[in-house]
């Protein structure tokens, strides 16, 4: 029992030591941060920080992991129950959108993540989460024919890199919007 203590403080901690990171990363970015002010906010020692996270770089690793969980669930969440191919994507990529809507989030996801993480990792990190459930769509909509035979994978690369512009350019989000669903309609089969 005492190991199965000192396992549910182990992850305690390391949520914790996860949230106050998000915190410090989404406003001061991952230059801006210093495992010293990460330490002082979650109450912990550097040494105790250390424990769970060999660098300031696997912290912010795990948070932006936390990250794309929590936008694949919002993306999950809007698409669950929906059967229409077509209508997935969109859906999908509008719950996307707005779960980027936090300017936080975006400075995580979309511009320290890839500088710090390198481009690969960053991609693998983006394939497990958030993109798997384009790619899923967008295969269920080729294979139910109706939408054009296109690569899958490299359709979901070039939808994902449309929304990542999108989420960066919030001030014309409905332009966004509002192109991305022409572009996606334009796939169709009819």
């Amino acid at each position: 029992m005492t190991a199965s203590k000192n396992t549910i403080r182990s992850e305690r901690m390391r949520r914790t030591l996860i949230r106050v990171a998000r915190n410090e990363f989404a406003t001061k970015g991952f230059a801006g941060t210093s495992t010293p002010e990460i330490a002082a906010a979650a109450e912990v020692s550097r040494g105790a920080l250390y424990h769970h996270f060999t660098d300031k770089a696997a912290l912010f690793q795990a948070v932006v992991e936390h990250e794309r969980a929590e936008v694949a669930a919002s993306i999950q969440a809007a698409i669950t129950g929906v059967s229409e191919p077509f209508e997935t994507i969109v859906l999908g990529g509008e719950a996307y959108l707005e779960a980027l809507r936090d300017p936080g989030r975006r400075r995580i996801m979309l511009i320290d993540g890839p500088a710090v993480l390198g481009d690969t990792a960053f991609r693998d990190m983006d394939t497990r989460h958030t993109a798997r459930a384009l790619e899923a769509s967008i295969a269920n909509a080729i294979a139910a024919g109706v939408m054009r035979p296109l690569p899958v994978l490299a359709t979901t690369n070039l939808l994902t890199a449309a929304y990542d512009r999108a989420a960066l350019a919030d001030d014309d989000a409905g332009d966004y919007i509002t192109a991305l669903r022409g572009i996606i309609e334009s796939l169709a089969l009819r």
